[in-house]
């Protein structure tokens, strides 16, 4: 199941935690330290369209 999207490459982590490949289509993806969890690839356009819906439930929940 493991394809080579250069994951391993400390290129693609912005600050050691922030993944970012265009060339990985996956927009969820395990951390470095794969037992800590999953990170989003923050060269993925629904990476953000997910970050924005959090926000924006996150006002609602407080403004609203």
């Amino acid at each position: 199941m493991k394809k080579d999207f250069q994951y391993d490459n400390p290129e693609n982590w912005k600050w050691g935690i922030f993944y970012c490949n265009r060339k990985d289509s996956r927009f969820i993806v395990p951390k470095q330290i794969e037992a800590l969890g999953w990170t989003l690839n923050f060269a993925h356009p629904i990476s953000y369209i997910l970050i924005s819906l959090i926000f924006a439930f996150v006002a609602y929940k407080i403004y609203g």
